[in-house]
């Protein structure tokens, strides 16, 4: 699951420094820094092994979101402090109170879909896969904005790092059935489903194991 986790991470960075509109030489050099510091996780870490238990707090299990985020709904929103606030506990290994800091401004907010789409990122984090409060946050963020697809893609994104593939696959899928040709978000998308389909390899283990 480490690798399949790695592999999505990267296609969706790809992704937005295509956003970004970096092109030619920058690009190339871009795409290849990342991809040495997945072959020296790869060397040196162990995507391989299974998820530590909920009780560890380990900063590392915090998904980066938030250039995904920028990409569906900019930088300068209402929701922005609150999300920022959230994802900053979430990177110290405080998932709990990042949950917290959401399941106050959907209160004070229940109107913002962006909010509910964090919220859901935020239990997804904590319970380390996607759970039925976290569902529910979806949903409701879907329908406060009906047919953008935000929260269709973090949700889709919630069920691969979950072990549901097909499921997220299918979901973006549909997002790119009915997205604009132009959208800016639709290159996040796309490398999301590629990531998806062709996950990368694992490499098998040294001989004497």
């Amino acid at each position: 699951m480490g690798w399949f986790v790695l592999g999505v991470l990267l296609a969706i960075s790809i992704g937005l420094i295509w956003i970004q509109r970096v092109r030619g030489g920058l690009l190339t050099a871009s795409a290849a820094a990342l991809l040495v510091g997945a072959s020296g996780y790869a060397l040196q870490g162990r995507p391989d092994l299974p998820a530590a238990p909920a009780e560890r707090v380990d900063k590392s299990d915090a998904f980066p979101l938030t250039d995904a985020r920028h990409a569906f709904f900019g930088h300068f929103t209402a929701a922005e402090s609150w999300l920022r606030m959230s994802e900053a506990l979430a990177r110290d290994g405080k998932s709990e109170d990042a949950v917290g800091i959401l399941q106050n401004a959907a209160r004070r907010y229940p109107g913002d879909p962006q909010i509910w789409i964090g919220l859901g990122n935020a239990l997804v984090d904590h319970a380390h896969g996607l759970t039925p409060p976290a569902e529910m946050a979806y949903r409701r963020a879907a329908q406060l904005a009906p047919g953008y697809p935000a929260p269709a893609f973090f949700y889709g994104l919630a069920m691969a790092r979950s072990g549901d593939r097909e499921g997220a696959i299918n979901m973006w899928n549909g997002i790119l059935a009915t997205a604009p040709p132009n959208a800016q978000w639709r290159p996040l998308v796309e490398q999301g489903v590629n990531a998806l389909t062709n996950p990368p390899r694992q490499q098998p283990p040294a001989l004497g194991r």
